[in-house]
């Protein structure tokens, strides 16, 4: 089974949904299931300088006082799934080189680990996933090679989840057909790679959950 994770390294849900939806994952594959896994990009803010700002107060500049209630919502439920973040000393940055990162990370095998090790870095640590010097220690940290490559297949997988409608994000996209939105809950997740296995080879994109809790591309994400 081939999935495709659209997601932004600045979102949390993705993050969150990311973490659920890999635990779901090897659950399948544990019962013998094969499921291949490929990150594609999503920009919430392709227009974030690469230089960083701290995260509460960009958020408080763009939702005013609905800031305070979303960060403690998606804490609380980041940490009820074993994950932190840190918005205290976040910073907020272009995630352009991080999806370029991620994107060779996939030629290599090791996609998910990058996502994983830049959500970490970003929510958890403080980091600036856009500063080439970090980049660059979280990649040797992974086991990647960065080539500087993969700047124009970051644009064409934009351009593509675009194209296919998607104006938020996380969204799973199962062998280019069945899609599922937003972070779900983990018997979610579980019971739509279920069905898929049962129901591949049908016609178009079919929503095989309600939308969840998600980052929308007007730059608001669920509070």
């Amino acid at each position: 089974m081939k999935v495709e994770i659209f997601s932004d390294i600045a979102c949390p849900w993705c993050y969150i949904g990311h973490a659920r939806f890999r635990a779901a994952a090897d659950r399948f594959r544990a019962k013998g299931g094969a499921i291949e896994v490929t990150m594609r990009p999503f920009q919430l803010d392709p227009d974030a300088s690469p230089a960083g700002e701290p995260m509460i107060p960009m958020l408080e500049r763009k939702f005013g006082p609905g800031a305070v209630q979303m960060v403690r919502r998606v804490v609380d439920v980041a940490a009820a799934d074993g994950l932190t973040l840190d918005y205290a000393k976040g910073v907020s940055a272009n995630t352009f080189e991080a999806h370029r990162l991620i994107e060779l990370a996939g030629r290599q095998g090791r996609g998910g680990e990058m996502a994983e090790r830049l959500f970490r870095a970003h929510f958890a640590e403080g980091r600036n996933v856009a500063d080439p010097a970090v980049l660059a220690e979280l990649a040797a940290e992974t086991g990647v090679e960065d080539t500087g490559e993969g700047a124009e297949q970051v644009r064409e997988q934009i351009g593509r989840a675009r194209a296919l409608g998607i104006t938020g994000v996380p969204l799973f996209l199962f062998e280019g057909k069945f899609a599922v939105s937003g972070a779900q809950p983990a018997e979610a997740f579980d019971a739509a790679i279920d069905e898929v296995a049962e129901r591949t080879g049908q016609q178009p994109v079919t929503l095989l959950a309600a939308p969840a809790d998600g980052c929308g591309d007007d730059g608001h994400c669920a509070v």
